[in-house]
This record gives structure tokens, sequence and C-alpha cells, in this order.
């Protein structure tokens, strides 16, 4: 029993794609709401969770229309090809509402413009602001409006100035809220266009990845879902390096236009799904997959016009909301950290997000495949759990990283992060779909992510008013106790680990597997 790595790297385009976009989504709208548009973390980690809120019935619904479509293309293929087009040509329009953003603030862009600081002084001397660390200031208490005009982004020492992202930052931010407060209308198109192309991206992810569970026997549903998330980092890393080209990270560039890199972005989608649509041949494929399954002994067979045959049972079913509130957890973590590092990056630690981001990703690559082989031998829970309390340890860590602090040492915090999110990923959807039948995958899929995705509506929104009121410091604590509580959830799931299968015939010679 071998998995066929050629068609799953294929098969896994689909998710590549999906990770790139994620990837630009997170990094960018976040800056766009704070930088150009003025608003707060709160409000900011609203919008951002629009698209969780989307997912939490999307998701399952289209999981499971899929499950019981049928066409000439497949299952899941047609809603990967329509999700896709329309995501990746409305994303390039996303920059054009960005942009009118940017030319209603003009007046106060330039970074390091006497006159633009002068006007934001003017508007904003005796409101009452915060510093990113929660420091609370008035601005004409602070400085004299010749002092201020006279910041500069960057020091003498070729740094960033903190008087520039304690002071300036905040300043402008409130004038830019005043802006689109003002003049909703930019803000309204701007969420509009979002809400199109998050609907877009929700159609197919469910199809996309309960795709891999179609075309892969159980008992290697560990390693291929390895080599999909390696796919997935793939995606992920290219655009965090397109993101150290452009410098998205530099403060220089928090007023920069997008267009080019959204553009950029989009081809790179398109592209994926050329790559897909070329070699996957879903129908072909999922036929294999059953004649495999029945050769094994393993019941597989998928019919998109029959009732789900198989029910779980009192114990499996504790199982599965175990494993589903563990999932929420640890997504309450790890997507504070995502959704806010690239602002937490900038005013607190003033480093360049990107190349952090990175060696997380690089870490997550290197570590798919081993954890995939390891968690065949040594069980998927018991693998899930060292992943969380890896995260856990390298969130509370980093809690304790400030400016100044050792680059070296938050480099070697994200790539534990993660080796521990990759050993998370690669084992607790598997574990999920084990429960399935063939006939029910993209529901089971469905769940997974609704178990996910209720978690990512929710803490981009608690983490946000938290960073509100307590400073943006109190993020990566944030992380590490959720964390800590999935691990003590993911100790009561008892089913859905992995099944040995006895081989047969030269297979039993197979020692490989």
């Amino acid at each position: 029993m071998k998995l066929n790595y050629k068609r799953t790297v294929c098969v896994g385009f689909a998710f590549f794609l999906i990770c790139a976009f994620w990837q630009a989504y997170d990094n960018t709208v976040p800056l766009i709401f704070t930088n150009k548009f003025g608003m707060s973390q709160t409000w900011s980690g609203v919008i951002m969770a629009l698209d969780n809120i989307l997912a939490l019935f999307m998701l399952p619904l289209f999981g499971a229309i899929s499950d019981r479509h049928n066409s000439k293309l497949g299952r899941r293929t047609p809603f990967i090809l329509i999700g896709t087009i329309v995501a990746a040509v409305l994303f390039v329009g996303l920059s054009v509402a960005d942009n009118i953003q940017l030319k209603n603030i003009s007046g106060v862009s330039g970074i390091d413009d006497p006159a633009a600081l002068e006007e934001i002084y003017a508007v904003e001397a005796n409101a009452s602001l915060m510093t990113p660390d929660g420091e609370q200031f008035v601005l004409c208490e602070r400085f004299s409006k010749e002092e201020f005009a006279a910041i500069r982004s960057t020091a003498a020492d070729g740094t960033t100035d903190s008087d520039y992202t304690n002071y300036v930052v905040p300043a402008r931010q409130a004038y830019a809220w005043q802006v689109t407060a003002s003049n909703p209308a930019t803000l309204v198109f701007f969420i509009g266009l979002l809400l199109i192309i998050l609907v877009s991206m929700a159609i197919f992810r469910s199809p996309a990845v309960a795709l891999m569970p179609d075309v892969t026997i159980k008992p290697l549903r560990s390693k291929a879902n390895a080599v999909i998330n390696l796919m997935g980092s793939f995606g992920g890393i290219v655009v965090l390096v397109l993101g150290m080209v452009f410098a998205t990270g530099a403060v220089r560039n928090s007023m920069m236009s997008y267009t080019v890199y959204f553009s950029v972005i989009s081809g790179i989608m398109l592209a994926a799904l050329l790559i897909f649509m070329l070699t996957v041949r879903e129908p072909k494929f999922v036929k294999e997959m059953q004649e495999q399954s029945a050769a094994f002994g393993i019941d597989e067979q998928v019919d998109p016009t029959a009732e789900p045959a198989r029910r779980l049972s009192r114990d499996e079913l504790r199982s599965l909301v175990f494993m589903l509130a563990s999932i929420v957890l640890w997504f309450f973590g790890y997507n504070a950290i995502t959704s806010k590092y690239s602002v937490y990056a900038t005013n607190i630690l003033h480093k360049d997000y990107n190349f952090t981001l990175i060696i997380a990703q690089a870490a997550a690559i290197l570590s798919y495949l081993p954890v995939g082989i390891i968690a065949s031998k040594a069980g998927r829970k018991k693998t899930i759990l060292a992943g969380v309390a890896m995260l856990t340890v390298a969130f509370a860590a980093a809690g304790f990283m400030r400016d100044g602090s050792p680059t070296v040492l938050m480099n070697c915090l994200f790539a534990l992060a993660g080796i521990g999110w990759a050993t998370i990923n690669v084992n607790s959807f598997p574990m999920v779909v084990e429960l399935s039948s063939g006939a029910d995958v993209g529901k089971y899929t469905g769940i997974y992510y609704t178990a996910s995705m209720a978690a990512q509506v929710a803490t981009p929104m608690l983490s946000g008013m938290l960073m509100d009121s307590f400073g943006m410091t109190i993020l990566f604590p944030y992380g590490a106790i959720f964390a800590a509580l999935s691990f003590v959830t993911m100790c009561f799931v008892r089913h859905g680990d992995n099944r040995p299968v006895a081989k047969r015939g030269l297979d039993a010679l197979d020692i490989d597997d």
C-alpha cells in the first residue's frame, strides 16, 4: 500500500491557491483597515471575521452539495474551477477600492512629509490616543507641532523610529477614521467587494479539501494530508516572499498601493488552477481509490445519490465533539496570531513580518512528510498532542519578545510554532473524516471547517478588543492560553485514530509504509 505522491501533489494545487489567497488576505487586509481606513483593532477584527461567519454556513453547505453533485468533471472540480476564477479576478478589483481610500487621505499619506504631519497635528492635537503597547497620550501634551512634524519613520541607526510607530501611526489612523466616518461610501464598497470574494472562496474550500480523501485510501490519508498541507505551505511561502519583494511589511510602505501585488497573487492563483485542471482527472482517480479500497477490504463506496450508510456510535460521537472542541480552541489561539501578527510585528517588534512568517512556513514544510510518517506509526492523537505542546510553548515564549529582542530567537520560536501547527494540521482533518463513509466525506469536511471557522469568527474580535483595552502585547499570551486548553480537550478523544490494515501478497514485504 503506497501513496501516489505525484497524484496527491496535483490535487494539492487546489490547496496551494487557497493558502496563497489567505496568506495575502491575512497579511494585507488588516493593514488596509487600520492604516488607510483608520479602524480600531476591534472593528478590524469584526470585518476580518466576515469570511469566517460566511464559512460557518457555506463550508458545510457546499461540502454537502458537492457530495451530491455529479458531472463529467467530478463532484468537487466544478466548484474549484468557478470559485477560483471569480475570487482571483475580484481580488484585483479590491485594490481599486483601496486606491480610492488612499486618494481620500492623500493629504496625510506622505510617510515622512512634514506637511502631512502638520495636517495630522492640526486635526488630532487634542485627541486622546493610545500607543500600540497600551499607553494613553494626548498629542499636544507629548509634542509641539514642530517636534511632531520632525518625526521620521527611520531612526538614525536605520531602525524604525519608536516615536513614529508609537505616536505618528495612531494619530494618522485617527485622522483616517474621521475621513472614513465622514464619507463611508468607499468603506462600504471595499467591504461589499470583499464579501463577494469571500463567498467565492467559501464555495470551493470544502470541495477542494474533500478531494484528497476522495482519491486516497483511508490508511494513507495522514500522509496524503501532509502532502496537501505541504502544497498549502508552498502557496503561503510564495506569497510571503512576494511580500518581501514588494516590502509590504515595511513602515515606509504602509500607504502603498496594492494593485500590482494583488494582481501577482491573482495570477499565481489562476496558474495553480490551470495546473490542477490539466493534471487532475477526478472521476478516474476516485474509481481507482474505490478499487484499491476493495482490494484491501475497506468499505469505501461513493454514491452521491445515496444517503450516508453509517451512523456514529455514542462513543464516536463523544470523541467527535471533543475533537471539534480541540479544533475550536487551537484555532482560537493560532488564528489570533496569524490575523494580527502583521500589525503586531510592525508596531511592537519593529520587524518585517514576512521573513518571520517565512521561517514558520519553511519549518512546517520540512515537517509535513516526517509528521505524516510518524503519525502512521505512533498514531494521530499522540502526534497532535505533541504539536499542541510545541505551539503552546512557542506562543508563551514569544509573549516576552519586544523591540530589541534577538531576531534569531523570534525566528526559532516561529519555527517551533510552524512545526507544531504542521503536526496538528496533518492529523486533525484525517481524524474527523476517518469517522465518515465515502458518501459523506464532503459533509464531514464541512463539519471540520465549521469548527475551525467558528473559532475564527470570534477570535479576531476578541483578541482585537483585548488589544484595544490592554495593548498589543496581550496577543501571544492569548494564543498560548487557548493552545493549552486544546491540549486538555484533545486528551478525551478516543476515536478517529489510524486503523491498521493487514497487508496482502507482496505488499506484506513493503516496510516503508
